[in-house]
């Protein structure tokens, strides 16, 4: 099964993956960086896209 993880030291948290993905993403106010809400994903199209527009290229989508 595939996971999405974001490399919280590599995030720059500009917020484009929340954007595409509201569903998967999150910002964390504390720290102004990019979070997974559903490790298990979602919309796999729109996550492909969250990942393709990562500046950081910090998102992932692996098998477990």
């Amino acid at each position: 099964m595939k996971q999405v993880k974001i490399d919280q030291e590599e995030c720059l948290g500009c917020g484009a993956c929340v954007e595409l993905c509201p569903d998967v993403f999150a910002m964390n106010d504390e720290d102004n960086k990019a979070y997974v809400t559903t490790p298990e994903g979602g919309n796999q199209d729109c996550i492909d896209e969250a990942i393709a527009s990562c500046p950081a290229s910090c998102i992932s989508n692996e098998e477990d």
